[in-house]
């Protein structure tokens, strides 16, 4: 056993739907701009390039009914609600073909963003880090193995306070599933324990203190955060 100078951190797990289980996560990758609606409410031409990524680290994640802090250095506090995918096997430079026997399972989420930051970084062509990969960022709600549910589709709907906020259908992504995976997996090779945050339709916006924000997606659990006031 190799001795360590300091204690291992633990693991950052999620839930799994119907099961005291939980599933390690390992890292986070997110995808930007999958939706065509919500590149161009960003000023973007959504058919001009491939899908591009941005990370989280694991620790980021929390679990459906979090309630947190409003995030230091912002004044623009973002949701994005998303379908997740689970990983479950790894692989590289896997054919889209057979990218979705990689994935263990699906949940619905919320990446949450700093838009103050991210804008500034953009201005100033520098990463997004700071903007994406803060504390408690990374929304996760329960599982659903691929087995028990097959691929989601239908609709997904992201509300605060109860108000709808975003609407699409799954099938508006741009890149779907198999494409995401297999288009990453060329330049990383993925791991079991790799979440997959695929990219969120138009109407992103700001939360304040005290909203109550839930992402839904047909055939999965909602996966709700709050954000404390004070």
């Amino acid at each position: 056993m190799t001795e360590l100078v300091l204690p291992a951190p633990p693991t950052p797990t999620v839930a799994v739907a119907g099961s005291s289980a939980r599933f390690p996560v390992r890292r986070i990758f997110c995808v930007g701009r999958n939706y065509a609606a919500h590149a161009r409410e960003f000023g973007n031409d959504p058919d001009r390039e491939p899908p591009f990524f941005f990370t989280k680290p694991g620790d980021a994640v929390i679990d459906d009914g979090a309630v947190i802090p409003y995030p230091p250095d912002t004044q623009n506090l973002h949701f994005e609600g998303e379908l997740v995918v689970a990983i479950g096997k790894a692989g590289f430079e896997i054919d889209e073909a057979e990218a979705l026997s990689h994935v263990w399972g699906y949940a619905a989420g919320n990446d949450l963003t700093r838009r103050d930051l991210q804008n500034q970084a953009k201005d100033m062509r520098r990463p997004w880090d700071f903007a994406k990969g803060f504390d408690r960022s990374a929304l996760c709600g329960p599982l659903v193995r691929a087995q028990d549910m097959g691929r989601p589709a239908g609709a997904i709907r992201l509300s605060v306070n109860g108000e709808t906020k975003q609407e699409a259908r799954l099938a508006d992504m741009i890149w779907d599933v198999a494409g995401v995976i297999a288009f990453l997996s060329r330049s990383i090779a993925i791991s079991a324990g790799d979440l997959i945050y695929t990219g969120t339709p138009a109407g992103v916006g700001a939360l304040e203190p005290g909203d109550v924000c839930a992402t839904e997606i047909e055939g999965l659990p909602s996966a709700t955060l709050t954000i404390a006031r004070g």
